[in-house]
C-alpha cells in the first residue's frame, strides 16, 4: 500500500491538533464503500485525507455497513480510498469548504496482488520453496487452547512423543527456531517450554529438511522454524481468547496491535494454568544365566501443576519507506508444583513379596526468562536488495526444590539452580543480480554461559555423592555465503557455511574439564525443476551437526526412583551428518501430492543406552539402572514420505501423511562395572549394532456441518520400533473438534477433545545390556498426560475472521531465493 493511515491513533492526534486551532471551521465528509463485483460493504476500508497545505495525513475507516463519517478542517485535500487486496481509488485534489457526501464508492479487486495474499483463518495447502515447506496453522481447531507442542504434532513430517520430544521424519535431533533465530521461548528445557507457548501465538511453521547455508548447521534432521503472529492490519485491532478444560485447565490470552503510518505496535499476553495427571508402570526383573533371581515393580502417579505467564511487547518504527527498526521484549514466568507417588514392591525369585514401600516426591519450581531483541531492516529496493541486522539477549533462571520421602529410608532433599545468559548477533545481506540471480552473505555469533548447581542431602551411599556443580559455555561464530539463479524451468541455490565452536564443560565438584574447540565447513546444494505448472522436483544436500545440549552433558541424576536413574554424559562430542533429499510435487485438480526420498549418514551418533551399577542403598547392595546418552560409531537412516491434500468440496477437505523409514546403527558400548562381591572392576563391552524399520501416519478431515458447524478429526499412528536395548509398541491417538462462529463471526467457539481414546501411552520392553544376553528386563508403560477436553472462545475486534493481508510472507529468517 502506498499510504497507511494512523487510524484511531491518528484521529486522536489530529483531533488534538485541530483543537489547538479554534478559529478554523470544520466540515464533514461521508460515503459508503463496497465491492464492485458483489456490492458487499467493505468493513475497515481506509479513507485517507492529505492536507495539501500542511502535508499532514488524517482519515478514518468504514464500519460494518461500509459507511464512513469523517470530520476535518476546511482545506485543500488529496483523497484516496484503500482496502487490502483492492485497487486504491484516488480522487482529484479538491477544496473542501462545505459538508460533502461522496455517495457509493466501488472498489475493484487487485488481481496482481492475489499471489501475495494469505488467508489467515484457512489452512492452506503446502507451500513449497527451494529449501523448505511452509504450513499455516490457520483454522486448525484441534490445537485451539493448546500449546506449541500440539501445533508441531499436527504438522506433516513432525511428531511429538508422549514425553514432549519433537522429531522430524522419526529423528529427534531437530533444531527449533523462533522467528528464524534461537530464542528464550525454548528456554532451558525445550520440551517443557513448548508446552508453555500458546498455540494461538503461532502463525505458521516452516519445515526445513534441506536447510540452506543461511541457517544454523545445528540439527541433523533439519529445522523447524516457528513464526509468531504479529499485527499487520491497519489501525487498532486484536483478539481475546479463553480456554477451560478437564483435567484442570484455564488459559486466557490476548493480542493487541496498533499499526499506523510510522509505527507498528504489537503485543501478546497470556496466562495458563494446568493440573495434569500422568502415570508410569515399570516391572523390572533381574536375571542370572537367563533365570529370574528377583524383581521390582514401580507404580508411579503424578500431578503436574503449572501457573505460567507469557508476555511480549514490540514496536516497529518505520525510519523511511524502505527501512525500519523493531524492538521486542519477551518475558515469561512459570511456577510449578509436581507431586508424585511411587508404590514400590520387591519380590524374590519365587515371586514372593519381600518388601513394600512408598516413595513420594514433592517438587516446587520457579522459571523466569526475559529476552530483548532489536532488528534493523533496510529494503534498498523492491527487487529484494536488503540488509538485516539483529541483536538478541536473554537471561533465564530455573530453580527447583524437591523433597523425596520413602518408607524405611532417610528423607532426601534435592535443590537445583540453573542460570543461562545468551547473546546473539546476526547480519544478513541479500543482493539481487539481474532478474533471476541472487547473492547472499552473513554472520551469526551465538554465545551462551550457563551454570547448574545440583545438591542432594543427605547422601545415602558414603561412596557416591550425586551432587554436582557444572559450568557450561559455548561460543559459536558462523559465516556463510550463497548464490542462487534460475534458468527457464531450472533453479539452484549453492551455499557454504563455516562455523567455529568453543565449548567449555567443567564439573566443579570433581575438577573435571571437558573443553574442546572445532572448526567445520558445511556445504549446501539445492536444485529445483518445474516440469509443468503443476509438477516440480527438488534435490537437496546439506552437511549438518548435532551439538550436545547442556542437559545431555550434565551428570545430574533424576531422583524420583533410587533404582532407575537418568543422567547426562559430559564426555559427549558432536555428531556430523550428510543429508540427501529428493522431492516431487504434483497438483492434480483438487488433489495435491508431495513426496520425497531421503538418506542421512551420521558419525558419532548420540544414542541413549542403559547400563547397570551396584550401589549401597540404606546399607544394602542393590542393582541400579543408569540411562544416559553416549556416542555410537555411526547411523544410516533412509526413508520415503508423502503428504496429500484433497479439497473435495468447499465444505469437505482431507489431508494425510505417511513416513516409512529405516535406521541402521553400528557401534559398541564400553563401560566399567564394579562388582562389590569381589571388589573388582570389570570392563564391559557390548555390541549395540541394530537395524530398525518403522512408520508413521496421520489423517485429518474437516467437514462443514449444517448451521455452519465445522467438524475436524485427526488420527495419527506411530509405528513400533526397536533398538539393541528396547522394543516399543505402536501408539495410536485421535483428536476431535467442533467449531461454531458467533456474534456475526467476530467470535468463535471450539470444543476440542485431545486423545479421545486416552491411548497416547508408550509401552516398551528394555533389556540391559542388550536383547541377546539380558541381565535386566523391564516392561514399562508411560503416559505423560491423559485425555483432555477443552472449550475455547475467541473474540476478535476490528479484525475480520478471514482477514486478507498483503505482503504477509514474513519468514523471520530472511527472504528465500525462490526458483
Amino acid at each position: 500500500m502506498k499510504n497507511i493511515t494512523l487510524l484511531i491513533l491518528s484521529l486522536f492526534v489530529t483531533t488534538i491538533l485541530f483543537a489547538q486551532r479554534p478559529n478554523q471551521s470544520s466540515i464533514t465528509i461521508t460515503g459508503k464503500i463496497v465491492d464492485s463485483k458483489t456490492n458487499q460493504p467493505l468493513e475497515y476500508a481506509t479513507v485517507i485525507l492529505k492536507d495539501m497545505k500542511t502535508q499532514k495525513i488524517s482519515g478514518g475507516i468504514t464500519n460494518e455497513t461500509g459507511t464512513f463519517k469523517i470530520e476535518t478542517p476546511v482545506g485543500k485535500y488529496e483523497i484516496s480510498v484503500e482496502f487490502i487486496s483492492f485497487k486504491t481509488q484516488k480522487f482529484p485534489i479538491q477544496e473542501l469548504s462545505v459538508n460533502k457526501n461522496f455517495g457509493l464508492i466501488k472498489l475493484q479487486e487487485d488481481a496482481s496482488s492475489l499471489d501475495e495474499i494469505v488467508i489467515v483463518a484457512e489452512k492452506s495447502t503446502v507451500d513449497i520453496r527451494l529449501d523448505k515447506r511452509i504450513y499455516n496453522v490457520g483454522k486448525d481447531m484441534t490445537v485451539k487452547g493448546g500449546t506449541a507442542s500440539d501445533v508441531l504434532d499436527n504438522v506433516p513430517s513432525v511428531s511429538v512423543d508422549v514425553e514432549g520430544n519433537v522429531s522430524l521424519r522419526g529423528n529427534e535431533n531437530v533444531r527449533i527456531l523462533i522467528d528464524g533465530k534461537p530464542s528464550a521461548l525454548v528456554g532451558l528445557s525445550g520440551a517443557e517450554a513448548l508446552r508453555q507457548l500458546p498455540a494461538d501465538a503461532i502463525e505458521r511453521v516452516e519445515v526445513i529438511t534441506s536447510p540452506s547455508a543461511r541457517y544454523d548447521a545445528e540439527g541433523t534432521a533439519g529445522i523447524l522454524n516457528i513464526i509468531l503472529r504479529k499485527g499487520k492490519a491497519l489501525g487498532f485491532n486484536g483478539s481475546i481468547n479463553a480456554t477451560v478444560g478437564n483435567p484442570d485447565q484455564f488459559q486466557l490470552a490476548t493480542n493487541l496491535n496498533q499499526r499506523g503510518l510510522k509505527t507498528n505496535f504489537f503485543s501478546n499476553f497470556g496466562y495458563n494454568y494446568r493440573n495434569g495427571p500422568g502415570n508410569s508402570f515399570t516391572d523390572l526383573r533381574n536375571l542370572t544365566n537367563g533365570v529370574i533371581t528377583s524383581s521390582r515393580i514401580e507404580d508411579r502417579e503424578w500431578q503436574r501443576k503449572r501457573n505460567s505467564f507469557n508476555s511480549s511487547i514490540g514496536l516497529e518504527y518505520f525510519l523511511t519507506k524502505k527501512s525500519s527498526l523493531t524492538g521486542t521484549v519477551f518475558y515469561t514466568n512459570t511456577k510449578g508444583g509436581n507431586f508424585s507417588e511411587n508404590n514400590i514392591q520387591e519380590f524374590d525369585k519365587n515371586s514372593l513379596l519381600t518388601d513394600s514401600n512408598l516413595r513420594t516426591q514433592d517438587e516446587d519450581s520457579d522459571d523466569e526468562t526475559v529476552q530483548y531483541s532489536l532488528n534493523y531492516t533496510n529494503n534498498f529496493n523492491k527487487n529484494g536488495h536488503k540488509l538485516n541486522l539483529d541483536f538478541q539477549y536473554s537471561d533465564s533462571k530455573e530453580n527447583e526444590e524437591a523433597i523425596n520421602l520413602e518408607t524405611g529410608f532417610t528423607d532426601e532433599t534435592n535443590i537445583t539452580n540453573e542460570a543461562s545468559k545468551n547473546t546473539l548477533l546476526q547480519a544478513d545481506y541479500v543482493l539481487p543480480i539481474g532478474e533471476n540471480a541472487q547473492f547472499e552473505l552473513g554472520y551469526r555469533g551465538d554465545f551462551q554461559d550457563l551454570t547448574s548447581d545440583f545438591l542432594v542431602t543427605p547422601v545415602s551411599d558414603p561412596d557416591f555423592d550425586p551432587s554436582n556443580s557444572l559450568e557450561f559455555g559455548q561460543d559459536i561464530h558462523a559465516f556463510y555465503s550463497q548464490y542462487g539463479n534460475k534458468f527457464d524451468k531450472f533453479s539452484f541455490l549453492l551455499g557454504l557455511r563455516l562455523e567455529t565452536t568453543d565449548v567449555k564443560v567443567r564439573l566443579l565438584n570433581t575438577n573435571e574439564n571437558n573443553d574442546f574447540s572445532y572448526t567445520e565447513l558445511f556445504p549446501t546444494v539445492n536444485f529445483g525443476y518445474e516440469a509443468t505448472e503443476k509438477q516440480s522436483f527438488t534435490l537437496g544436500y546439506s552437511r549438518r551437526l548435532r551439538r550436545p545440549r547442556f542437559w545431555y552433558l550434565n551428570p545430574f541424576e533424576s531422583r524420583n526412583s533410587q533404582n532407575i536413574i537418568f543422567k547426562g554424559n559430559p564426555a559427549l562430542i558432536p555428531t556430523f551428518t550428510n543429508s540427501f533429499d529428493l522431492g516431487y510435487l504434483n497438483r492434480i485438480g483438487k488433489l495435491t501430492l508431495n513426496s520425497s526420498i531421503y538418506y542421512q549418514h551420521s558419525k558419532n551418533n548420540i544414542s541413549r543406552v542403559t547400563r547397570q551399577e551396584i550401589r549401597e542403598i540404606n546399607g544394602n547392595d542393590e542393582s541400579v539402572l543408569i540411562r544416559e546418552p553416549i556416542n555410537l560409531a555411526s547411523e544410516d537412516r533412509y526413508g520415503f514420505e508423502f503428504t496429500a491434500n484433497y479439497n473435495a468440496t468447499r465444505t469437505v477437505k482431507f489431508d494425510g501423511s505417511f513416513n516409512l523409514f529405516n535406521s541402521k546403527t553400528e557401534g559398541v558400548y564400553t563401560y566399567d562395572f564394579l562388582d562389590p562381591t569381589s571388589n573388582t572392576t570389570n570392563t564391559i563391552t557390548e555390541d549395540l549394532s541394530n537395524s530398525n524399520t518403522s512408520w508413521r501416519a496421520r489423517f485429518n478431515a474437516r467437514v462443514t456441518l449444517p448451521y455452519k458447524i465445522e467438524w475436524q478429526t485427526r488420527l495419527s499412528y506411530r509405528g513400533p520400533s526397536e533398538s539393541a536395548q528396547n522394543v516399543s509398541d505402536g501408539i495410536f491417538s485421535a483428536n476431535l473438534a467442533f467449531s461454531k462462529d458467533v456474534l456475526k463471526e467476530k467470535g468463535t467457539l471450539v470444543l476440542n477433545i485431545s486423545d479421545v481414546f486416552n491411548s497416547r501411552k508408550r509401552n516398551a520392553v528394555n533389556y540391559t545390556p542388550n536383547r541377546d544376553a539380558p541381565t535386566n528386563i523391564s516392561d514399562q508403560t508411560f503416559q505423560w498426560r491423559m485425555r483432555q477436553v477443552s472449550l475455547n472462545f475467541t473474540y476478535r475486534f476490528n479484525q475480520q475472521k478471514n482477514q486478507r493481508q498483503k505482503g504477509g510472507r514474513q519468514n523471520g529468517g530472511g527472504e528465500e531465493f525462490e526458483g
